[in-house]
C-alpha cells in the first residue's frame, strides 16, 4: 500500500503556559477535542491545551512519536502500529478514551458506480465484486484509498472485500491519501473510491463527485473509532494533565450526547476545523442523516457517528479486535497479545471520577467483529 501524500502539519498558535500540546486531524469525530476547548472544559480541569491540526494522519504519528506533541486524537488501530514500530517510528502510548464509535463512509467515483449499472443500498461487495474482476483482467485494477494503512478504514475494507471473495492485496490496488485531499482525487480520477471519515464522503456528494454507497455503522454497528492517545513518557513523567485533558474529553462526549447541542457542535466544528466545508455538510452526519447523491434528499441513517460519555471508557477487547485484523493482513506480528495493555481503562476512570459525572453504565457492544476476520 503506496502513500501518495503527507501534508506539512501547521501547529496551532498559543501563548502562555501549555501543559499538553494534542494533536488532531480535522474531521467531524474531531468534535470532543474541539469542544473541550471551545466550552472551556479543559481550562475547566486546570490544564492549558494547545491544540495542533495535522494535515494527515502519518504527520500526526510521526510529531506525537518524537516527542514534539504529548498525544492525540488517534485511529483507533494506530497505537497498535506504534507499539510494533510500522510505518517506522515507533513509539509507545497510552489510550485513556475513546473519542467515537463509527463515522465512516464508503465513497465510490460516478464511473465505478456507473460500471455497477445501477446503485442498490446498502452496496454489498459481492455485488461489486464482478466489476472490480473485469477492472482486474482489463488491467485497470480499481483503485481505492484509506486514510492510513493502519486504521479502521483499511480493516473494514478489507473486511468488507473479502466477505465476498475480493482480495484486497491483489483484485484492487489499495493507496493512502490524507482525508481532505480524497475528493479531489475521486474528481481527477486518481482514485475510484475512498472509505475515510465524515465530512469528506459528504462533501464528495457535496461536490457531486462520487456517491455514498455504505456507512461503517452499516458494516460493524458501534465499532470503536477514535481514541485518545498520550505518549508514555508524558504519562511517566506527570499522568495528572494527562487526566485532566480526559476528564474534559468525557465531559465534552456528554454535552455532544445531548440534542440541544448539536446546532453549537456544527459551528464550533466549522469555525475550527473545516471553515473550507460548508455548514450543512458537516451537519449531516452530525444529525445521523446521508445524502447518498448530489441532488438527493437527506436519509436517517441511526449511528452514522456516535459521541456519548458511555462509550469513552478504552476497552481492552477493543484492542484485541483491532490486533486480529492487524495479523490477519499480515501487519503485526502473530504474538502481540501484550500490546492490549496500551488501553489504560484504569486511567480513564481516575478522569472520570474528575468529572463529578454520575457512574456510567457500561456501552453496548457488539459481537467482537474480529471473530469473524
Amino acid at each position: 500500500m503506496s502513500e501518495l501524500a503527507a501534508p506539512c502539519v501547521t501547529p496551532a498558535l498559543h501563548t502562555g503556559r501549555v501543559d499538553l500540546t494534542l494533536g488532531y486531524v480535522p474531521l467531524t469525530d474531531a468534535a470532543p477535542v474541539l469542544v473541550a476547548a471551545a466550552k472551556g472544559l479543559f481550562a475547566r480541569h486546570g490544564v492549558s491545551v494547545a491544540l495542533a491540526p495535522a494535515g494527515s494522519w502519518s504527520a500526526l504519528r510521526d510529531r506525537v512519536a518524537v516527542g514534539a506533541w504529548d498525544g492525540a486524537q488517534m485511529l483507533g488501530p494506530m497505537p497498535l502500529a506504534c507499539h510494533f514500530g510500522l510505518g517506522g517510528l515507533a513509539a509507545n502510548l497510552g489510550v485513556t478514551a475513546t473519542l467515537g464509535r463509527n463515522g465512516n463512509m464508503l465513497v465510490l467515483s460516478h464511473r465505478l458506480v456507473a460500471e455497477l449499472g445501477g446503485l442498490e443500498w446498502p452496496l454489498a461487495a459481492a455485488t461489486l465484486a464482478p466489476v472490480l474482476a473485469a477492472r482486474r483482467a482489463a488491467g485497470r485494477p480499481a483503485v481505492l484509498a484509506v486514510v492510513f494503512p493502519y486504521s479502521s478504514h483499511n480493516y473494514l475494507l478489507r473486511h468488507w472485500l473479502a466477505a465476498a471473495g475480493i482480495d484486497p492485496d491483489h483484485d484492487v490496488r489499495l493507496v493512502v491519501l490524507p482525508p481532505s485531499a480524497l475528493p479531489d482525487a475521486l474528481a481527477d480520477g486518481t482514485i475510484d473510491g475512498f472509505c475515510a471519515g465524515e465530512p469528506w464522503g459528504s462533501r464528495a456528494v457535496d461536490l457531486d463527485v462520487g456517491q455514498i454507497v455504505l456507512g461503517s455503522v452499516q458494516l460493524w454497528p458501534g465499532h470503536p473509532e477514535k481514541v485518545l492517545a498520550f505518549s508514555a513518557a508524558a504519562l511517566a513523567r506527570d499522568p495528572a494533565p494527562a487526566l485532566a485533558a480526559t476528564a474534559a474529553m468525557i465531559e465534552a462526549a456528554a454535552w455532544l450526547a445531548d440534542p440541544a447541542n448539536l446546532a453549537e457542535s456544527i459551528a464550533i466544528l466549522h469555525r475550527t476545523a473545516l471553515p473550507a466545508v460548508p455548514p450543512a455538510v458537516i451537519a449531516l452526519a452530525v444529525h445521523q442523516q446521508i445524502i447518498r447523491s448530489a441532488g438527493g434528499a437527506a436519509i436517517a441513517l441511526p449511528g452514522a457517528i456516535v459521541h456519548a460519555a458511555a462509550a469513552t471508557r478504552p476497552e481492552p477487547a477493543h484492542a484485541a479486535w483491532w490486533l486480529a485484523a492487524m495479523q490477519r493482513w499480515g501487519h503485526a506480528p502473530p504474538d502481540g497479545a501484550s500490546a492490549a495493555t496500551i488501553w489504560r481503562p484504569d486511567l480513564w476512570q481516575r478522569a472520570h471520577a474528575l468529572t463529578g459525572l454520575p457512574p456510567l453504565p457500561i456501552f453496548t457492544d457488539y459481537p467482537p467483529f474480529s471473530r469473524s476476520l
